[in-house]
C-alpha cells in the first residue's frame, strides 16, 4: 500500500471518528434537552402505511394484543399521523389527571368536519372559552340533574311501550328482536327529549321513513375508513375515488334535511301550543336571544350541530349497552336469576318499575357496571389531539399527536381486574369503583374535560329498561341453544355493536309477591 493510500485511509478514519463523536454528543444532548428523543415504544412499521396494517377489523383488540407485546403506551404511525395508544389504567390516570388540558383538543377528521356545520369543528378544536361556554350549555341546560329528571316520564312511557311490544311477542310465542327494539327505544326517547314528540312512522319526510334509519346511516358514514384522516395531503383524492366523500355528502344532506324539518316543525308547534321546554326549545331560545360564544353567534347551524351530536352520541351507545348487558345475562343465567330475584322481591304489587325505585336495586347497578367494563360503548374512546408537549409515563409526547385511550383493554387489564374475562358483577360489591371518570380502571364514558356529558341520561334509560324487562319476563335462548353457544362476535364502528341480532323468547312472569 503506497503512502497516498495510507493518507487517504487515515483521513477517512479521522473523519469517521469525528462524525461518530459528534453523533454521540448530539445523542447525549438530545437525551438531555430535546423532547423528541424519547418517544413511547413503537413496533416496526411499513413505508407510507406506517402501522395501519396492524389495525385489523377490530382495532381495540388488535391494539390490545400489541400493547401486551410492546408497552401499555405505544407510539404508532397511522399513515402520516403520529398516534399514541394507551392501554392501562395507570397511564390513563396520569393523562387525565396531569395532562388533561394539554391533550383535550379534537383532531379534524373528514367525517366530523362534514357533520360539524363549521360550528362543532371550531368549538371542539381546542379547549378555549368557546368550549367552556358550550360545556356550560351541556351541563347546566341540557344534562343537569334537574333536566334529566324532568324527562323521567318520557323514559317510563317509552319503556312501557317496549314492555307491551314484548308481551305481544310472548303471547304469540315468537322471538323478540332485542337489538332492533333497543335501537327503537333509545331513538324514541332521545327524539322525544330533543324534539318534544316521537317520530315513529313517516313524519320526518325521509326516504326510508324513520329517524333510526337516518341516524344509522349517518353513524355508518362517520365510522367508515377515510384516507383523508391518515394522509391529509392527498387522502381526499382516494376518498373521492372510493366513494367515501360521496357517501358523506349524501348522508349529511339527508341528516340536514331531517334536522331542518323537525326544527321548523317545532317552531310552528310552539307558536300555537305552549308546553314544557325540551332541548330543542332551549337551543331555539338561545338563537332568539342572539347568544354568543365570544365573537361567534349561536345560529341555526349551531342548533343542528348540538342536536346531531346528541343523536349520534346517544342512540347507538344506549342501544348497544342494553344488547350487550342482556347478552351477558342470558349467558350467565345465575346472574340473571339473582337480579330478577332482587327486582321481583323489591318491587311488589306493581306491573312496572318506576325510575325513582331504581335506587332500591343495588345489584342492578353492579350488573350495568360489569357490562360497561366488558363492553364500553366506544372502546377506543374518541380521539384526542395534543396541543403542547408533555411527558407521559416518562415518554415525550409532541404537539399535534393523536391520543386513543383503549377503554376496552383497560377493562381487561389484569393489573386492575381479577379474572377480567369473567362476567362477575359481585366484583364491585365491596368496591367504590364507578364509571363517572374518577376511577380510571373503568372509563367507558371517558374522563376529564371530555367526559361524556350525557352519562346520567344514558344510564337512567339502561337501568330502567333492564329493571322492567327482567321483572316482567323470563328470557330463553331460541331453539334449545346453550348459553355458551350465543354468538358474541363484535362489529366495529364508532361504537362496537353485537354483529348478529340478539333474538330471545320472552316468557311472562306475574309478580305475585
Amino acid at each position: 500500500m503506497n503512502s497516498l493510500s495510507i493518507c487517504v485511509l487515515s483521513l477517512l478514519f479521522f473523519l469517521c471518528s469525528l462524525i461518530l463523536l459528534k453523533t454521540k454528543k448530539n445523542v447525549e444532548l438530545k437525551h438531555n434537552n430535546n423532547h423528541k428523543f424519547l418517544p413511547p415504544p413503537s413496533p416496526p412499521k411499513l413505508p407510507l402505511l406506517g402501522h395501519l396494517h396492524l389495525l385489523g377489523s377490530h382495532p381495540h383488540r388488535s391494539l390490545w394484543n400489541l400493547s401486551r407485546t410492546h408497552s401499555p403506551i405505544m407510539l404508532l404511525k397511522f399513515g402520516s399521523v403520529p398516534t399514541v395508544i394507551i392501554s392501562s389504567a395507570k397511564i390513563a390516570k396520569e393523562l387525565f389527571k396531569c395532562h388533561d388540558l394539554a391533550s383535550c383538543s379534537r383532531p379534524r377528521l373528514a367525517a366530523t368536519a362534514k357533520y360539524s356545520y363549521n360550528f362543532l369543528d371550531l368549538i371542539f378544536s381546542s379547549y378555549d372559552d368557546h368550549w367552556r361556554e358550550l360545556r356550560k350549555i351541556y351541563i347546566a341546560e341540557l344534562f343537569s340533574p334537574k333536566r334529566v329528571q324532568s324527562f323521567q316520564h318520557i323514559r317510563e312511557e317509552e319503556v312501557n311501550q317496549l314492555v307491551n311490544s314484548i308481551s305481544q311477542s310472548s303471547s304469540s310465542s315468537t322471538l323478540f328482536d332485542f337489538t332492533t327494539k333497543s335501537y327503537s327505544l333509545t331513538s324514541n326517547i332521545i327524539t322525544r327529549i330533543a324534539f318534544g314528540k316521537s317520530t315513529r312512522g313517516s313524519e320526518s319526510e325521509l326516504d326510508d321513513g324513520n329517524v333510526e334509519g337516518v341516524i344509522q346511516r349517518a353513524s355508518a358514514a362517520i365510522g367508515c375508513f377515510s384516507a383523508s384522516d391518515f394522509f391529509p395531503s392527498f387522502g381526499w383524492i382516494i376518498d373521492r375515488l372510493t366513494g367515501v366523500h360521496g357517501r358523506l355528502e349524501k348522508n349529511f344532506k339527508e341528516l340536514d334535511a331531517f334536522l331542518e324539518h323537525v326544527i321548523e316543525d317545532r317552531i310552528n308547534f310552539r307558536t300555537v301550543c305552549q308546553k314544557e321546554e325540551n332541548i330543542l326549545d332551549v337551543l331555539l331560545r338561545m338563537e332568539r336571544d342572539c347568544y354568543e360564544f365570544g365573537s361567534m353567534k349561536f345560529t341555526r347551524d349551531c342548533i343542528k350541530a348540538v342536536v346531531m351530536n346528541l343523536f349520534l352520541a346517544g342512540v347507538e351507545t344506549g342501544a348497544n349497552t342494553l344488547v350487550w348487558t342482556m347478552s351477558e345475562l342470558v349467558r350467565n343465567s345465575k346472574v340473571m336469576k339473582k337480579l330478577q330475584h332482587e327486582i321481583r322481591s323489591t318491587i311488589i304489587g306493581q306491573d312496572q318499575v318506576k325510575e325513582n325505585e331504581i335506587e332500591k336495586l343495588p345489584y342492578l347497578k353492579l350488573v350495568v357496571k360489569e357490562a360497561l367494563r366488558l363492553h364500553p360503548p366506544a372502546p377506543m374512546l374518541l380521539p384526542r389531539e395534543t396541543m403542547s408537549h408533555f411527558k407521559l409515563n416518562g415518554y415525550n409526547i409532541d404537539p399535534k399527536t393523536r391520543i386513543h385511550v383503549n377503554a376496552w383493554a383497560i377493562g381487561r387489564d389484569t393489573d386492575s381486574w381479577k379474572n377480567p374475562e369473567e362476567f362477575c358483577p359481585e366484583r364491585f360489591m365491596e368496591s367504590n369503583i364507578d364509571y363517572k371518570g374518577q376511577n380510571f380502571e373503568l372509563i367507558p364514558f371517558g374522563a376529564g374535560r371530555r367526559i361524556c356529558p350525557g352519562v346520567n341520561m344514558g344510564i337512567a334509560t339502561v337501568e330502567l329498561t333492564l329493571a322492567n324487562m327482567l321483572m316482567c319476563f323470563d328470557w330463553k335462548l331460541p331453539n334449545g341453544m346453550k348459553e355458551e353457544d350465543l354468538d358474541m362476535e363484535e362489529e366495529f364502528g364508532i361504537t362496537v355493536s353485537k354483529k348478529s341480532p340478539l333474538q330471545l323468547l320472552p316468557i311472562p312472569c306475574f309478580n305475585s309477591n
